[in-house]
């Protein structure tokens, strides 16, 4: 396998270059997670990798609880489908904690004895199907006597999310809610540790790959240990070649493509930020451009395969102005594709978009 075709076939089994499903909630489910720390994003990564979808089709998705924003994998906010919620953040959120659990105690003093006494006051506030912001469960937590400033409240919410208390639900404004998951995601399944390995596995290496297996250990935050017991349990699902000294895995039945020729992707995109090694689709001498020094992804135009530009919205203008910076000359007919992407944009978004370059 060669470069070219590692991108086209990462790319087809994402769900860039042909949509990966016909429902926003079956888009998730075969991805399995899809980060969502920027929330507009989000949005647009499921919505590109959906045929027809709009924004309100994935809002109405996270606001009717088919699809989950928590921190189930590397104490980062991702989509999860509803079904998946709990076995993920069980198989994956635990190791988080426990890695951040020293860090916690240091600067918060949050243990489990605080985040217990907070999972009891929070439960009381919201049970009944209650979604209150972050700033209302705050004023639970300080009326109480529990400081909630210097990002305390946040951490606070954010364990009592991995422990499976809380979730998000719908926004309220332009403001998230939590919400007690139990209630909110009641179809959320259980699943033993090594089903649930086998599971998430599956669901990386079909929808991801070719992708190795120090790629899945640092997508999910699993140990490399893990990983490979999770990559064994579907090993025979799966397809292996080799490319520069390293095996990586993908779905038996993918199929050979060419790259399709542009695509406009969100910040924070699973076709890079779910591979430890980028370098197929992201030159070095272009790293820094593209993920800045404090780990922020900039949404970017990816022409065969490789990033060929960044860009940024401005969403509050009519129309909508997309500002292009290219890393490399752009020729006229890319320009000319990227307008098209521009327009699909729009018809996500249901406004018109214009392109600055």
């Amino acid at each position: 396998m060669t470069p070219l075709q590692l991108t086209a076939t990462r790319l087809h089994r994402q769900g860039i270059a042909r949509p990966l499903a016909a429902t926003v909630t079956d888009t998730i489910a075969r991805l399995g997670a899809v980060q969502a720390q920027d929330y507009h994003a989000a949005l647009w990564a499921v919505g590109l990798r959906t045929a027809g979808a709009t924004e309100a089709d994935v809002e109405a998705a996270i606001a009717g609880g088919q699809i989950v924003r928590t921190w189930p994998m590397r104490g980062t906010l991702h989509l999860v489908a509803a079904t998946d919620v709990r076995w993920m953040l069980s198989l994956t959120a635990a190791r988080t904690m426990a890695l951040d659990a020293a860090r916690q105690q240091r600067e918060y003093g949050l243990d489990e004895q605080l985040a217990g006494r907070c999972a009891q006051m929070l439960a009381r506030a919201l049970e009944g199907g209650r979604c209150l912001t972050r700033s209302a469960l705050y004023d639970v937590l300080e009326a109480a006597g529990i400081a909630t400033g210097q990002q305390r409240g946040l951490q606070i919410l954010g364990r009592l999310a991995q422990q499976g208390v809380l979730c998000q639900g719908p926004r309220e404004g332009r403001q998230p809610t939590f919400t007690l998951l139990h209630e909110w995601a009641p179809q959320a399944r259980e699943l033993p540790r090594e089903q649930a390995l086998a599971e998430l596995a599956q669901r990386y290496f079909h929808s991801r790959g070719p992708a190795t297996v120090q790629d899945f250990a640092g997508w999910s935050g699993l140990t490399v240990t893990d990983a490979r017991r999770g990559l064994q349990a579907v090993a025979q699902q799966l397809q292996k070649t080799s490319l520069e000294g390293r095996d990586y895995w993908f779905a038996a039945d993918a199929e050979s493509h060419t790259p399709a020729a542009v695509h406009l992707l969100p910040a924070f995109d699973e076709y890079l930020i779910a591979y430890k090694d980028r370098s197929a689709a992201l030159d070095l001498a272009h790293a820094r451009q593209v993920i800045g020094v404090n780990g922020l992804y900039s949404p970017v135009v990816v022409i065969n395969g490789r990033v060929a530009a960044t860009w940024k919205r401005a969403i509050d203008k009519d129309p909508v102005a997309l500002e292009l910076r290219p890393l490399r000359a752009l020729n006229k007919t890319a320009l000319r594709a990227i307008e098209s992407c521009a327009r699909r944009y729009g018809q996500f978004l249901g406004r018109t978009v214009r392109l600055d370059d």
